[in-house]
């Protein structure tokens, strides 16, 4: 009988497939346009490290480097790693690119000023590993960004989550790392709002919940 890190590493290796999978379906998956939630968020920080995590094909990634930013960007998919180190040798960026799953230790014991997730396709029962990941990046006087669809709060959400044959409450969601987030931590926003959207976008947008919190600083 398999142990759990043998079952639990076949389950990732079939999450990264999937991924890889899903990038080669299309040249371009993504807008190639920074989220508006992290041009918002991110743009009354003070630059510092930044680690992108789920970072796609990258345009988080190089439009916090071209704020100033010394970005790490990390993504499952090493499909969308290529094309995130594509696009910022394109534009000139210089960024660190990492292909793996950041609750498998991938960034070691470093940490970050900002850690920002966006809308994650992260499995329920890796909610645990993946919080603590994203808890354990965050520097002391750190802002976590995370960022997902309100599926529950609009009509279109829950239309939306229908149509794509899938369940939200299978997956991490923003409420989810806030009631993980105890001493230590301040919620500086956690709401639902309007998702800005590219303008060649067509159609309704599902609107985004985020959640903005700061780790304390260590004290002296």
């Amino acid at each position: 009988m398999a142990d759990n890190a043998t079952v639990q590493d076949a389950a990732h290796q079939e999450h990264a497939r999937m991924w890889d999978e899903r990038y080669a379906e299309r040249d371009q998956h993504w807008s190639g346009q920074p989220n508006h939630s992290l041009v918002v968020e991110a743009g009354d920080l003070t630059p510092g490290t930044a680690l992108d995590v789920g970072c796609g094909e990258g345009a988080d990634a190089i439009w916090l480097a071209r704020q100033g930013w010394t970005v790490t960007g990390l993504d499952i998919s090493k499909v969308a790693v290529g094309r995130a180190e594509q696009a910022a040798n394109e534009a000139g960026a210089d960024i660190e690119w990492i292909a793996g799953d950041l609750a498998e230790g991938v960034v070691g014991d470093r940490e970050f000023d900002v850690v920002a997730l966006h809308y994650p396709a992260i499995p329920k029962e890796d909610a645990d590993a993946t919080v603590k990941a994203l808890m354990d990046a965050t520097a002391p006087g750190g802002t976590l960004l995370v960022v997902g669809h309100d599926f529950e709060g609009s009509e279109h959400g829950r239309q939306h989550a229908e149509e794509r044959g899938f369940d939200p409450n299978d997956y991490v969601q923003p409420p989810d790392v806030a009631a993980a987030l105890g001493e230590g931590w301040v919620i500086a926003k956690h709401e639902s709002r309007p998702r800005e959207m590219p303008e060649d976008f067509q159609g309704p947008a599902v609107p985004d919940v985020v959640l903005r919190a700061r780790r304390a600083a260590e004290p002296g």
